[in-house]
């Protein structure tokens, strides 16, 4: 079954896919195409698997690791106060991280819940700019390098 995600390796392998941050050692650390929360990330597994548990220990280990280093540029580069990590793979059985950085200033209701509580509408309200996002993306470039090894 191809998925999105294999859409975007696929892409990020090519060079074609714009929300690439940057390559790490267990796939791709990209920004979400929604940007409702500033810096909304994924890591997407490369190669491709179904789920955290086709992968060996070696890889399960890097993929997790890199989720955190994500997560770790995040908290450096934005004003996120603490981060919410996300594997469900339910829409699109391949592995992929969702990494939501959490703002202070999210209405309380909603800080205190997953993301996905926000309305649909207001979560595709403001789609990836390559132009609006290339200077995040570049901070988080930078930081995500400075903590591998």
């Amino acid at each position: 079954m191809i998925t999105l995600i294999h859409q975007r390796v696929e892409g990020a392998r090519a060079g074609a896919n714009p929300t690439v941050i940057c390559r790490m050692p267990s796939g791709w650390a990209v920004l979400g195409d929604s940007q409702f929360l500033r810096g909304y990330s994924l890591l997407l597994a490369d190669p491709v698997v179904a789920d955290l548990n086709a992968l060996d220990d070696e890889r399960r280990r890097l993929f997790l690791r890199d989720m955190t280093v994500l997560g770790d540029a995040l908290l450096e580069t934005t004003d996120a106060y603490r981060i919410n990590y996300e594997i469900l793979g339910n829409a699109d059985p391949a592995l992929h991280a969702h990494v939501f950085p959490r703002y202070r200033t999210e209405p309380e209701e909603l800080r205190r819940v997953p993301a996905w509580f926000y309305d649909r509408a207001l979560r595709e309200s403001i789609p990836f700019d390559a132009s609006r996002d290339g200077e995040l993306r570049g901070r988080l470039a930078a930081a995500i390098q400075r903590r591998l090894p």
